[in-house]
């Protein structure tokens, strides 16, 4: 190796580690560009251009590393699954690569753990045990293997055996806390499956102490600042008034409607939104988009201080946002005449949202609070939900959400659908009458059968949207009274 290449090459290495993401891409586009035989920087090319959103550009580089014969073929053929699967939404592809990845390595767990959770997206059931059962032959006490193959367990009674290897997973000193919060979340759904409440209720507290250990470790700011939560929800109320958007609506004018027409799915996380998104994707109009990172990530962009600098912002900045998104709307749903954003937090931008787009269909999606606070509770959720570990945090964020759809309720009136959970659930056809009717669609019965239609669902009602209508999640906070006290206090005092 020269030593201009060994610059080049040893540059591209500090950036890749501590330098910006595009001085680090270029740095390795112009090492390759010098010395393209250099296979395994073909690797670290793509892996950067993946964290940079650059899709087929991390394929391409990809691609040359294998074709040159970089180290490790299997972990590149499992990066391009990912790249296919998180960021192109090609999930045949993404299954081909780790079925290749496994061609050259039959051992090669993480191609078989990905394997098994693109199954459980998928709802074949059956395919995801298969794999996760390959795993666990190859490492008995893999512990995220077996609360994933917990996850599609139904049990009979109490003494299931799988809850007793759950259990006897937990008592072993080498879990991590990631590895004891997966663990203990599967164990607090199997326990509550049987009837066992009280233990399933010490399960999930269990679970979100681990979980939030494993945060801590891992370097995330896990504390819910209620202080900070509740300025934003004032700063929005304050922003937002019928005088100022009508002012900013004049401003702004008509954007460009091209391609696909959104429909905004948004409210408490949990709250009936994967069940009101599965109905609408069964439409043969509309497509399913799911949780949408677009508009947020569009925000954090162009707004970084939001919602403090809207005040501030220009006509052209928001009108780059509603461009932006259209675009990747376009982009991303090429051929669809509707698309679903079930971006649940976009609660936090309907006023933005009408703001950009008047004519926009906004459903938002309601559940009684305990039941929803109860099943946060019980979810092994990650550091983007940082209320979700105490009861007390979870019920002060509902009553901020409460309060802020209390104001776009006040200023949008019936421009917002209620998609309420409970009723949905006893009256299912007028429901989805309604629903369809709110979203200018023509009736079609498939949207009654929405459990068979073929989709991938990516959220944590995977399985229960994949199953006719059921009442069994109705009131399920019933069974948790004494458990729930504080989130009643909490909601009766006003957070």
């Amino acid at each position: 190796m020269s030593d201009s290449v060994e610059k080049l090459l040893v540059r591209a290495r500090d950036l890749s580690r501590t330098g910006p993401l595009e001085e680090a891409i270029a740095a390795y586009e112009s090492l390759l560009e010098a010395a393209p035989e250099l296979a395994n920087s073909w690797y670290n090319l793509g892996r950067l251009r993946g964290h940079a959103g650059q899709h087929e550009a991390a394929l391409a580089a990809y691609g040359e590393a294998l074709a040159r014969g970089a180290d490790a073929p299997e972990q590149i053929f499992l990066n391009r699954a990912l790249v296919f699967s998180d960021g192109l939404g090609r999930f045949d592809l993404a299954e081909a690569e780790l079925i290749s990845a496994l061609q050259l390595n039959p051992d090669y767990l993480p191609a078989l753990m990905n394997l098994a959770n693109l199954a459980e997206d998928r709802g074949e059931r059956d395919l995801a045990r298969r794999y996760y059962t390959r795993a666990l032959a190859l490492r008995p006490w893999f512990f995220e293997a077996l609360a994933r193959y917990a996850n599609l367990h139904e049990p009979a009674a109490a003494d299931d055996p799988i809850i007793d290897r759950l259990r006897r997973a937990l008592a072993m000193p080498n879990a991590d806390p990631l590895e004891r919060a997966s663990l203990g979340f599967a164990l607090a759904r199997l326990l509550d499956a049987v009837g066992e409440y009280a233990p399933a209720f010490e399960a999930a507290a269990a679970a979100n102490r681990a979980s939030l250990e494993a945060k801590r470790q891992a370097g995330f700011d896990v504390q819910y600042d209620r202080a900070r939560h509740e300025a934003r929800i004032d700063a929005l109320i304050s922003f937002f008034t019928q005088e100022r958007v009508a002012q900013l609506r004049a401003e702004l004018g008509s954007l460009v409607a091209e391609g696909p027409q959104p429909i905004f799915i948004c409210g408490m996380f949990r709250s009936g939104s994967t069940l009101c998104e599965q109905v609408l994707a069964s439409h043969p109009k509309v497509t399913m988009g799911g949780e949408l990172g677009l508009l947020p990530n569009l925000i954090d962009r162009i707004l970084p201080r939001y919602p403090h600098d809207l005040a501030s912002a220009s006509g052209k900045e928001l009108q780059e946002i509603g461009k932006a998104y259209r675009e990747g709307l376009a982009a991303g749903f090429a051929g669809a005449q509707r698309v679903t954003d079930k971006r649940t937090e976009n609660f936090l931008h309907i006023g933005l949202i009408k703001l950009l787009f008047p004519e926009a269909h906004i459903i938002h999606t309601e559940r009684d609070p305990c039941d929803v606070a109860l099943s946060i509770y019980f979810l092994h959720l990650d550091q983007r939900v940082p209320y979700a570990h105490d009861l007390t945090d979870i019920a002060h964020y509902y009553r901020q959400y409460q309060r802020l759809m209390a104001h776009w309720k006040k200023l949008f009136g019936s421009a917002l659908y209620s998609f309420d959970y409970a009723g949905f659930v006893t009256a299912q056809r007028a429901a989805t009458e309604s629903l369809l009717a709110y979203c200018d669609l023509p009736w079609d019965e498939a949207c009654m059968d929405f459990h068979a239609a073929p989709s991938v669902v990516r959220t944590a009602s995977v399985w229960q949207v994949r199953r006719p209508l059921y009442r069994s999640s109705l009131g399920r906070a019933r069974h948790y009274e004494a458990q729930l006290a504080p989130v009643r206090a909490a909601l009766a005092a006003g957070g």
